[in-house]
Order: structure tokens, then C-alpha cells, then sequence
């Protein structure tokens, strides 16, 4: 039985609780995600806090498509743009986040989306509160925590620059090596894996058949064979994973495939793997 909106909390009504409750759940990384399982964990009850002021379950709608996505940008976000969307088209009550930085980390994609909430009256629910974009005092606090979330950027920036220049300062930098090197102590060395050897090998034999990146990439396709990488950092570091190779105009990169597709290497083989 759905309570009185004025026994729940003043700034909710009548027509909030007659649209959907979106709960907007994010996480940077991938690493996040399978680390911080606390956090994911709080932002799914945020639905029990939904229920809890007045919301049905069936109203209360879990957008989660963006975890390990950033929120500095929009692309790759789609479950942001579904909520703008759905926003504009006045169908959302309210939306629950954590905090505003799951939301965005950019200062126009958040004015963006509380112009939207002011105008089809949504209310914002986070971690401190509820609040309505269209009264001026919530909207001036909103806009400081989106303008908050985005200078948390800069300073996050700031610190791991000064952290490598300190490195470089003492001889200690590192970055990822090209495919088919390796680091060994302070010494660079070919990757021992065989595998590896041969696929860097079929690139430059092929290139010198074709004379250009493009039908190398081409050829690469043609014969269905993939392309490794090292992962440097997060929960595949040191680790080997296999790709289809394309092409830019400035060099070679790798699309990664689904994660069904992408294998470990662990043993050796005198050439490249075929797509399964």
C-alpha cells in the first residue's frame, strides 16, 4: 500500500510518484567494479530507499549499463543518455545516485540534465538528500556538486602527474612497451612466448608483401588471426589477451573483443591463433 507523499518527505507529490524512479548505478573502471563491491552493492539498495518513500517495484526502474564506463564523457554512457532521454519525455519521477559524480563528471552533461529535471519537475536523490532542481536553492546546491565532481578530476590528474614526474626524477618511469618486448629488470628483452614472436613476425612479413598497414589488416582478417597484447595495470596485468587487429593512419591498434573471444596465453605455439 503506497504512503501519503506528505508522510514521506514534503518535496515529493502526487505526480513524482506516479512516473518511475530511476536508480543510476556507475563505476569508473572494471577494476571498481570487481574491488569496490561495497559501493556497487550501496548503489543497488538505493532502489530499497525508492521503495521505502512511496515507490512500486515496478515503477522503480535499475539503470546499471554503465558500469566501468567514466563519467567525464557522455560516449559509451548509453544508460545516461536513456535517462536524459526519458528525462525530457517527462517520465521519471526521480532519480537516485549515490552521489552526483555517478551521474557525470562533466559540468555540461549535469546542468544539462538538471535543466531537464527543472523543467519536467524530477526530483534528485543522493547520498545527503533529496532535492528539486527547479526550486533555487537546490539547484544552486546541485550545481556545486556537479562543478565539485568535475574539479575532483583535475586534482585525481594533478596527482598522478606529479606522481610519475617524481618517478622520472629517480630513473623509475616506465611505460607500456611495444608488443613483442618485455621488461627484464632494467633491460628490455623480446617476449619469450612463442606465440607472440609470431604473430609480431607475420606482421612485418606481411607488411613487406602488402607495403601498407591497411592490407596487412586486411590479410590478417582474411586468414582469421588474432593480435596479443600486454595488459599493463588493473586485474589483467602482466597478463596476455588477444585481438583483432586494425588500422589507423599513424600505427596499429587493437579492438578487444567481447569477453567470451578473449583468451590467456598459457602455453606456446610456433604461430598466430586462428579465430575460433
Amino acid at each position: 500500500m503506497r504512503k501519503e507523499p506528505s508522510m514521506l518527505n514534503a518535496k515529493i507529490a502526487d505526480h513524482h510518484l506516479a512516473r518511475q524512479a530511476c536508480i543510476y548505478i556507475r563505476q569508473s573502471t572494471m577494476a571498481q567494479v570487481r574491488l569496490n563491491q561495497e559501493s556497487t552493492e550501496r548503489q543497488y539498495n538505493l532502489a530499497n530507499q525508492a521503495k521505502s518513500l512511496g515507490w512500486t517495484p515496478e515503477q522503480i526502474r535499475i539503470l546499471d549499463g554503465d558500469l566501468a564506463q567514466s563519467g567525464q564523457q557522455t560516449t559509451r554512457r548509453d544508460d545516461f543518455k536513456t535517462l536524459v532521454s526519458d528525462v525530457a519525455m517527462g517520465q521519471v519521477g526521480a532519480i537516485f545516485s549515490l552521489e552526483s559524480s555517478r551521474l557525470a563528471r562533466s559540468s555540461k552533461d549535469w546542468h544539462r540534465l538538471l535543466e531537464l529535471c527543472a523543467i519536467t519537475k524530477t526530483l534528485v536523490f543522493d547520498g545527503d538528500g533529496c532535492y528539486d532542481p527547479a526550486d533555487f536553492n537546490d539547484s544552486l546546491v546541485l550545481g556545486m556538486k556537479g562543478t565539485f565532481a568535475q574539479a575532483e578530476l583535475h586534482i585525481i590528474r594533478a596527482r598522478l602527474h606529479g606522481g610519475k614526474l617524481n618517478k622520472a626524477q629517480k630513473g623509475e618511469l616506465r611505460f607500456p612497451l611495444p608488443v613483442g618486448l618485455l621488461f627484464d629488470g632494467d633491460k628490455i628483452v623480446l617476449d619469450p612466448d612463442q606465440e607472440v614472436q609470431g604473430a609480431v613476425r607475420a606482421v612485418f612479413d606481411l607488411f613487406e608483401q602488402e607495403s601498407t598497414a591497411y592490407g596487412v589488416v586486411q590479410r590478417f582478417h582474411q586468414r582469421g588471426l588474432l593480435f596479443p597484447r600486454r595488459s599493463y595495470g588493473g586485474v589483467w596485468n602482466g597478463k596476455l589477451i588477444w585481438g583483432r587487429l586494425s588500422s589507423r593512419p599513424e600505427e596499429f591498434h587493437l579492438r578487444a573483443l567481447p569477453e567470451p573471444c578473449m583468451t590467456l596465453s598459457s602455453h606456446t605455439a610456433p604461430d598466430v591463433r586462428p579465430l575460433p
